[in-house]
């Protein structure tokens, strides 16, 4: 077989240079480059445990690098950590723009810093692409680091050393199932809960501010947001989020959750909110404060109807008082009221007609107007009732928050609920989180904070033992 003569080797191997360079855009084209995918490789422990993907997941969906699917998909899982793994088992099969996407992301995210750090990386990588000839699709962006002034937020690496809370992030709940035997011998005398599903639960979590206020960010707050979906998924809930919401939207949001007509279906509901404020409010992104007690107004037996006679949760994950600050791990912020009541002191409560209630004879004390002639009157109840709020802390005092684990309250929720709803009603639930919070401590030497403390609390208009029976009746 004939050799290629010298002067046709230059040719030969031009030709071979634009072949190998067709293949990288074909692999391109197709999925992330090499290098990109060792910089998430070389990155992955530290993107896991640090990625706050509430938001970052809406700039991925905006970009198209991720779809609505995958977006459940990641959500679906329990835990941040959970749910930032699968992101980044995702990413590098979305094509070449992927990883320019996910910095971009991060940038528009205030996490600067990780961005920083995969692209430090990628820089130092020994492998780099030669010359492209001609024929390589030029238009495909490549990551460039933003010298621009903004402000980069850093978690430094001593707060989890110097921290009391062992540990990188939420623990993978479980939920232990009711046993057959004690839903039986308890369901009779407790609220009913046995709908599919068990009711309607809004989570509305405030972690990026905006407004004038100069609220700072609530490092952490994406652990509470996701350890509190994933428990009362698992408990049976369908969960509804919004992140980051002005006050207004948090109003509208409340309001129009409250008119759910699934509510009537449903057994029960829970509300979370998680957000800096003040005693008896807590704060929008916007820096605008929404008053709990319209939060309560919203869903008493008046204005929610659909949830007359069913128990109705609340937890609010803030401070009541206390000043906002920080210092290492350790972070304080306001909001809460340390009461549900809505009327005030001297007001009498008219109470509401029940809907679709039983009628009843009026009684014996009941004056009549014509003697003799016994008139049919609707049930009629408190304009509130069913209710339980929980509080991270007490009135006047701070609640503390890792920016690891999350909040001490949240975390105690989610280990007590997770493992004693089985066979424990939720008022004496909140009573052994209270048990917990009052063990713990701070971590700060130093500083005023060092072994500070917290005391969670609890006020209830529940008439009944409150039973979530995880479980049960099985599917």
């Amino acid at each position: 077989m004939a050799t290629p003569s010298a002067a046709s080797r230059p040719a030969v191997q031009q030709k071979g240079l634009m072949a190998a360079d067709r293949r990288r855009r074909i692999v391109g084209a197709c999925g992330m480059h090499p290098d990109h995918q060792e910089t998430l490789k070389r990155n992955r422990v530290v993107l896991a445990k640090q990625l706050l993907l509430s938001e970052l997941l809406e700039h991925l969906l905006e970009k198209d690098i991720i779809t609505l699917e995958m977006r459940e998909l990641i959500q679906a899982k329990v835990g941040s950590f959970s749910q930032n793994v699968e992101l980044l088992n995702l990413l590098p099969k979305r094509g070449p723009e992927a990883f320019d996407a996910f910095c971009a992301a991060l940038r528009e995210t205030k996490q600067g810093h990780l961005e920083d750090l995969l692209l430090t990386t990628l820089s130092g990588l020994q492998h780099v692409l030669p010359p492209l000839s001609c024929d390589y699709d030029m238009s495909l962006p490549f990551p460039v680091c933003e010298s621009c002034s903004r402000k980069q937020l850093r978690l430094s690496s001593d707060v989890v050393e110097h921290s009391l809370d062992n540990g990188d992030g939420p623990p993978c709940l479980q939920v232990k199932p009711c046993t057959p035997e004690f839903y039986q011998t308890h369901h009779q005398q407790a609220y009913r809960l046995q709908s599919r599903p068990r009711g309607l639960a809004l989570v509305l979590s405030n972690v990026h501010f905006t407004g004038e206020k100069d609220l700072e960010l609530r490092s952490g707050g994406e652990v509470d947001y996701s350890t509190l979906v994933g428990l009362f998924k698992l408990l049976g809930y369908d969960v509804h989020v919004r992140h980051d919401q002005t006050a207004q939207e948090m109003q509208e949001k409340l309001q129009s959750f409250a008119q759910l007509a699934a509510h009537r279906a449903t057994d029960s509901c829970v509300v979370v909110l998680l957000s800096h404020g003040v005693e008896g409010s807590v704060y929008g992104v916007d820096g605008k404060l929404v008053q709990l007690q319209e939060v309560f107004r919203l869903f008493d037996n008046a204005n929610c109807p659909n949830l007359q006679n069913k128990p109705k949760m609340f937890f609010i994950q803030a401070c009541r008082g206390g000043a906002i600050g920080s210092l290492g791990h350790l972070l304080l912020f306001p909001a809460a009221t340390a009461s549900l009541a809505l009327l005030s002191t001297d007001e009498t409560d008219r109470g509401v007609d029940q809907l679709d209630g039983k009628n009843h004879a009026r009684s014996p004390g009941c004056e009549e107007s014509d003697a003799g002639k016994e008139e049919l009157l609707k049930m009629r109840l408190p304009t509130q009732s069913d209710m339980i709020c929980g509080y991270a802390c007490l009135k006047g005092t701070a609640a503390m928050r890792n920016t690891k684990r999350g909040s001490w309250y949240v975390e105690a929720l989610a280990q007590v609920f997770s493992e004693r709803a089985c066979d424990m009603h939720v008022a004496d639930m909140l009573v052994k989180v209270n048990a917990l919070i009052k063990e713990r401590e701070g971590y700060a030497p130093g500083t005023e904070f060092h072994r500070c403390k917290e005391m969670s609390e609890y006020c209830s208009t529940l008439c009944r033992p409150l039973y979530l029976f995880p479980g049960y009746p099985p599917t």
